[in-house]
């Protein structure tokens, strides 16, 4: 089976290295970036070559149309403003695709689109929003009534660095969409909008200390596919990011309406990202952790619960692998290796969360990441 990944970044590459470890995949790697692609094929299982690559201009649905049309399956791990349309082209070309990008517009709108196709798109497919949803979706199947969900995640350097104490897990520009973005969640069984950054609280984490959780939009799809009269989810930071953030966006930092200076016309976001991204810039080596918590709670013969999944993943030196790029990256690999074995078949748009409530697909996603040691573990409590 021909694949071809779109995107050959922090998180796109380890994919691409994950599906060419399977003899039946011939694997692709996209990217206008030659640095970029000139690592995909470095990154080969055992070293070598086994990954194609060929530079393209994935801003272009034209380009991505025409590039994708010889293959079987695509995955998608191209920067979240770029996101939706470049899966709207894929489903457009007809084409079984697995999705990563954290794109703000609504995935639901492509889902006639994919059914006139006839073709499966996953979307939301990571760590969260993706594995998350698809707990979630789990524990729902085994609730009588889902009663509150709450998720917890973030990606964090695991040495602490002044003055930001953070770097880039994922592309810089989504980082700061999580700054600025209105976080959208479900309370009291109403949906609400409330700033990013907002409701900060803070947690204790085993091996990890204390974090601070903030609103970010990262519900998404579960907001309208469970019924529960609370839903929401929080970003992990290291204890001060959220007033660090917060002082940049309100004297307008990230703003993108274009300001004067000496002449020019700016756009301040711009000249932010000039400044944050060399300071947040995830090298080669750098060590980096994913933390997650996924808790819902609910009614089950007459007695409430409290089902949680815990993840605490750091970077595997031995491949070189940062923890999101495994966190996010092999549940997207694993996906679509289910997708290719037929199990799973609907067509039309695929939210993780409904992965969750098919028998089997859940312990074969987490069995896959367990073997590439991203490793869940679970409590259930009787409240």
């Amino acid at each position: 089976m021909r694949i071809i990944v779109l995107g050959a970044g922090l998180i796109g590459r380890p994919m691409a290295v994950d599906l060419a470890a399977d003899a039946g995949f011939e694997v692709t790697a996209a990217d206008l970036d030659e640095e970029a692609l000139r690592k995909s094929r470095e990154a080969g299982p055992g070293g070598g070559p086994r990954i194609a690559t060929v530079k393209a201009d994935l801003s272009d649905p034209d380009r991505v149309r025409h590039l994708v049309k010889d293959y079987d399956f695509v995955l998608i791990a191209v920067p979240g403003f770029m996101g939706f349309q470049t899966l709207k082209a894929v489903v457009e070309a007809r084409k079984n695709v697995v999705d990563i990008s954290f794109f703000p517009e609504d995935p639901f709108l492509l889902e006639d689109a994919a059914v006139r196709a006839g073709v499966t798109a996953v979307v939301d497919c990571g760590v969260a929003p993706g594995m998350s949803n698809v707990l979630v979706g789990y524990v729902a199947r085994e609730l009588d009534q889902v009663k509150r969900v709450t998720i917890y995640v973030g990606g964090l350097p695991e040495y602490r660095e002044w003055p930001y104490e953070y770097k880039a897990v994922f592309s810089p520009i989504d980082v700061i969409e999580e700054y600025v973005r209105p976080a959208r969640f479900v309370e009291n069984g109403q949906v609400v909008t409330k700033p990013a950054l907002s409701d900060p609280e803070l947690l204790s984490f085993p091996e990890i200390g204390t974090l601070e959780a903030f609103n970010t939009d990262g519900l998404r799809t579960l907001a309208r596919t469970i019924a529960a009269p609370h839903l929401k989810e929080k970003t992990l930071r290291y204890p001060g990011h959220i007033e660090k953030m917060a002082m940049l966006r309100e004297t307008g930092f990230f703003s993108r309406e274009e300001v004067q200076v000496n002449g020019a016309r700016v756009r301040p976001l711009d000249f932010t990202a000039r400044l944050l991204f060399p300071k947040w810039k995830l090298q080669e080596g750098d060590r980096d952790i994913t933390v997650m918590r996924v808790i819902v709670e609910g009614v089950k013969a007459g007695a409430d619960w409290r089902h949680t999944y815990d993840l605490l993943d750091r970077y595997d030196s031995a491949t070189r692998t940062h923890s999101m790029a495994r966190t996010t990256g092999y549940t997207a690999t694993v996906v679509l290796r289910m997708l290719a074995g037929g199990l799973l078949k609907g067509r039309g748009l695929l939210a993780p969360e409904l992965m969750g409530r098919e028998p089997g697909c859940v312990e074969l996603l987490l069995e896959g990441l367990k073997e590439r040691g991203v490793v869940y573990t679970r409590t259930v409590e009787r409240l």
